[in-house]
């Protein structure tokens, strides 16, 4: 597993999360417990990360959307 991004907005990960399922690129959000724990004052960033194989292509499309 390789972290794409970081981020403590909800609305920006959720949008990625969909690009990347759009082009079949399976991701998963770490530390999402952790940061609504800590009650998001935005010390501890969610991490949006795909798996190794999958890594260039997510960095790409999330580049081509100009949100990475």
């Amino acid at each position: 597993m390789q972290t794409v991004t970081l981020t403590n907005d909800p609305v920006r990960l959720s949008f990625l999360r969909v690009l990347l399922r759009d082009a079949g690129i399976e991701c998963w959000v770490l530390d999402e417990f952790a940061s609504s724990v800590e009650g998001s004052i935005g010390a501890i960033p969610r991490r949006l990360v795909v798996a190794d194989e999958d890594i260039a292509q997510a960095r790409r499309i999330l580049a081509d959307s100009g949100l990475a």
